[in-house]
């Protein structure tokens, strides 16, 4: 399966949710539905991990250190 971006996979994950937890499914479309799920989300988890360490590399101090910084959310005013 090839993966889409990040947000596309996100809400396909979303879609999976809601149709796991709609109780509709046979036995057999729930397990391929939710075995595709953990598929997305291993992929999203990937792709958050590598999104981290992105962002840490921006942040190193000159001396290479990592300088911290709280991640906020506009709009937010708790750190992350």
């Amino acid at each position: 399966m090839k993966m889409k971006d990040f947000e596309s996979n996100l809400k396909l994950l979303e879609e999976i949710v809601v149709q796991l937890e709609g109780g509709e499914l046979t036995l057999d479309q729930a397990l391929e539905l939710f075995e595709e799920g953990v598929k997305i989300s291993r992929y999203c988890n990937t792709k958050l991990e590598e999104a981290e360490r992105r962002v840490e590399t921006l942040i190193k101090g000159a001396d290479g250190s990592i300088v911290e910084a709280p991640f906020t959310v506009e709009g937010d005013n708790t750190a992350r």
